[in-house]
């Protein structure tokens, strides 16, 4: 679904900031959204449970209850995309914010078509109910275009050397619909899977990523192929992929291992290939 078919639809903007509040209103307004906006977290948690937003933008460094934890307080009762803002680029708080139910994560100044293009990718994701191990996605598309304000923003990083971009596998689908590895199912269509028959709740991202490996089966994946694998085919290649989208990769493959109880030592079903990506475990003879 592109961005252009969300009229109608609400966005929750918690941002304390007026000019970039004003801002949001004017970029998500012109994209076919109702907006409703708001100043701290308590009243964006407010606003998040009466309006049931499709997409809530998140300020992190906010007074009093700042981005992290309202993010993580709209994560028990809602499956709003969150896309979190700061102006802050250390790793440790993307990580955070990821950690913290958000879909995805600017750092300000951003571009507004940039914005658009990364939201433009989430709805063209099915969302699921919310779960006690809900977390994040960090879905990234972007567009090359302005920056806010007439600030300027710094060249993202282009694909390196040591993590080429895979060709992408393309094998033929199960005929039942099914990929298996080692105990472990997964439906496409049904968007299911299952270890050991009983059903696992992944986020919408770890889903993706491991269909797409099952889908590869012994090939390797790249961090890069990945990142642009969750962007989705209208802007894949649109953007370049940064460290931010490789080490947001890793963080969803980390929380992947941890639902299947896997082990990166001894792999069953994820295999790190150190310096390229990730792919299939040898398949146990005694599993299927």
């Amino acid at each position: 679904m592109g961005i252009e078919d969300t009229a109608g639809r609400v966005a929750v903007i918690i941002e304390d900031d007026a000019d970039i509040r004003n801002l949001l209103e004017a970029v998500l307004t012109q994209a076919g959204f109702e907006t409703i906006a708001t100043g701290n977290g308590l009243d964006g948690i407010n606003a998040v449970r009466a309006h049931n937003p499709i997409v809530t933008t998140l300020d992190v460094s906010m007074p009093g209850m700042d981005g992290f934890e309202t993010a993580k307080r709209i994560r028990t009762f809602s499956t709003t995309y969150l896309v979190m803002l700061t102006a802050r680029d250390d790793e440790i708080d993307t990580l955070m914010g990821l950690e913290a139910g958000a879909d995805d994560y600017l750092t300000k100044p951003f571009r507004p078509r940039e914005l658009r293009a990364r939201i433009e990718a989430m709805l063209r994701r099915p969302r699921h109910p919310v779960t006690a191990d809900a977390a994040s996605a960090a879905e990234s598309a972007a567009t090359p275009a302005g920056t806010v304000a007439g600030a300027s923003i710094a060249d993202q990083g282009t694909l390196s050397d040591a993590e080429p971009t895979t060709p992408k596998a393309s094998p033929a689908e199960p005929a039942d619909g099914w990929f298996s590895h080692n105990g472990l199912r997964l439906s496409k269509m049904e968007r299911i899977v299952q270890l050991g028959g009983v059903q696992l709740e992944l986020t919408r991202t770890e889903f993706d990523l491991l269909a797409a490996l099952l889908a590869a089966q012994r090939a390797v994946r790249s961090k890069n192929d990945l990142a642009l694998l969750l962007r989705g085919d209208a802007h894949a290649s649109a953007y370049p992929v940064n460290e931010a989208d490789r080490r947001a990769v890793e963080v969803h493959m980390g929380n992947l291992r941890r639902k299947l109880g896997d082990s990166s030592a001894a792999p069953r079903w994820l295999e790190t290939v150190r310096g390229v990506g990730y792919r299939l475990a040898a398949v146990d003879a005694t599993a299927n």
